[in-house]
């Protein structure tokens, strides 16, 4: 299969499409955002990352015409039974508010000192006329409180890859992109479909 020159990214986080488009910047594939192209986002009904990006990579294909990534990932706690899991982004409530999540997840920890946490990515490619093809990283570390640093997005002020030092919202972002769960599920990605 050819690597495809333009690619929707099925996402409107203008943030993960941010770190998509630099992850894919190498290859020479022209990026296009959901939200650009006005496609509707469809509601995440599976029960795990890989449903859902599956789930939101074939819509954006199928809507587009175009082959399509779809990104989900979120923060799993060990403390609190792998929560908030496929749910990240809902605690954040409607208006995406990370520091509320981010109080949310502290709150629900409470005075559990098991703070083992673990960022999961799940990517699927949806190609018009082809089989969507799936991939998945993770990286492990622990959270810390207050949340430290304004570099990132979503829940990277408060997480500490293990050997770490800094936080992913206070890592340099060459750096994070170097480590992170979406860089080891785009690995995957680059090994099989770019090289």
């Amino acid at each position: 299969m050819a690597a495809p020159q333009r690619l929707v990214i099925a996402s409107h986080n203008p943030g993960k499409v941010r770190e998509i488009a630099a992850l894919l910047a190498p290859f020479g594939c022209e990026v296009l955002s959901a939200a650009a192209l006005d496609l509707p986002e469809p509601e995440e009904t599976e029960n795990s990352f890989v449903g859902n990006a599956r789930l939101k990579a074939e819509a954006a294909a199928q809507a587009s015409g175009l082959p399509a990534l779809a990104d989900d990932s979120g923060l799993c706690v060990s403390g609190l039974g792998g929560a908030p899991g496929i749910y990240s982004a809902r605690w954040a409530g409607p208006k995406k508010d990370f520091a509320l999540a981010m109080k949310r997840v502290e709150r629900e920890l409470g005075e559990n000192l098991d703070r083992r946490a673990w960022f999961v990515c799940a990517l699927a490619l949806a190609i018009p006329g082809e089989e969507t093809r799936l991939f998945e990283g993770r990286v492990d570390g622990a959270l810390v409180f207050p949340p430290r640093g304004s570099r990132g997005f979503g829940y990277d002020p408060i997480f500490l890859a293990d050997g770490e030092t800094l936080t992913f919202g206070e890592m340099d972002p060459a750096k994070k992109h170097a480590m992170s769960h979406r860089a080891r599920a785009f690995e995957l990605l680059v090994r099989e479909v770019f090289q």
